[in-house]
């Protein structure tokens, strides 16, 4: 019922929604409705109630609940099953048990605040309360290991076309798993894989995302590489539409990959890459290489031209870009 209403009045925008309408829509009374509208204004809804005309949202708060995503949400699978935290220590953990216990796919797993949030390569993330997008999002493709890599610069573009969607931002993408605005980090994505041998089990896959950070609240050394939504567009970002608008990409490009494979999004993810044809410096575990990156195999690999011309292949590292 709430979901209903809720969605009745957001779809409404400034115009006024009858008691009566909402009575019949969710099949209760008029004082029932009033609960309701009551129920709302509790949770952080600033709800108008006119006499004869009926009621309408004046604003709405920024909260990540389930219903505050479902009654925006465009998808068929993903998002539909939703299991929210206020607080946990990883998403991903969370999520990895819930696909070890059968989730289905598209199932996500969403935070408010993350307290030990995972990065690439053991880092940590910082995910404050009320101002991030932590979440976590159980994929089951039948693929060979091998392909996993490719869901992440799948997901890049989705969160890319996203984040324009919602708040006119362009964003660009630092492989393999960081969005940047003006050169500064505003999303990471973080992709482990269940397999064996010869397929993969599931994919859950970790994003966060810097919404409604003001610049104080990173620390000093972070203020120069990270950045946030809010920052840059100089005005506070609801996040449930935000997270309902990457739900709709991932799905859309998620099924056009599984249709006609990785080479329909190859072309789109190049487009917003800021590092091709740009000389690079790949950092991996035990060895740097520099040199121009050249684009990506149809495996998601970087391809590296050093300065004697020869071809190297970066499976995993942190890539930093020659000014």
């Amino acid at each position: 019922m709430k979901e209903t209403l809720l969605k009745m009045l957001l779809t409404a925008g400034d115009d006024f929604v009858s008691g009566e309408k909402i009575s019949q829509a969710i099949g209760c009374s008029r004082t029932a409705v009033w609960k309701h509208i009551e129920e709302l204004r509790k949770s952080g809804y600033e709800v108008e109630a006119v006499q004869r005309k009926g009621y309408r949202i004046v604003k709405r708060p920024d909260q990540i609940k389930p219903h505050d995503i479902q009654v925006v949400l465009e998808t068929e699978r993903f998002g539909r099953e939703i299991t929210y935290l206020e607080s946990t220590a990883s998403t991903q953990t969370v999520a990895l048990k819930l696909a070890q216990e059968g989730a289905k796919e598209g199932h996500i797993v969403l935070a408010n605040e993350q307290t030990s949030g995972k990065g690439r390569m053991g880092r940590g993330w910082y995910s404050p309360p009320g101002s991030s997008i932590s979440m976590s999002i159980i994929f089951r493709p039948q693929l060979p290991p091998q392909k996993a890599p490719q869901l992440t610069l799948l997901t890049a573009v989705a969160i890319v076309r996203a984040i324009k969607e919602t708040t006119g931002l362009d964003s660009d993408i630092k492989w393999p798993n960081d969005l940047l605005i003006d050169g500064k980090k505003i999303v990471g994505i973080l992709t482990e894989m269940q397999a064996d041998q010869d397929s993969v089990h599931s994919v859950i896959q970790g994003i966060g995302i810097n919404v409604n950070h003001q610049e104080e609240a990173f620390a000093e050394e972070i203020r120069k590489i990270a950045t946030s939504l809010a920052i840059k567009k100089g005005e506070p970002i609801q996040r449930a539409p935000l997270i309902a608008a990457i739900l709709k990409n991932i799905e859309l490009f998620y099924d056009l990959y599984l249709q006609h494979g990785f080479s329909r999004i190859k072309p789109l993810w190049e487009a917003h890459a800021i590092s091709i044809g740009k000389r690079i410096r790949a950092r991996m575990l035990n060895d740097v290489k520099f040199g121009v990156a050249k684009g990506i195999t149809d495996d998601g690999v970087l391809l590296l031209e050093d300065d004697d011309g020869k071809l190297h292949s970066i499976y995993s590292a942190d890539i930093e870009i020659d000014q």
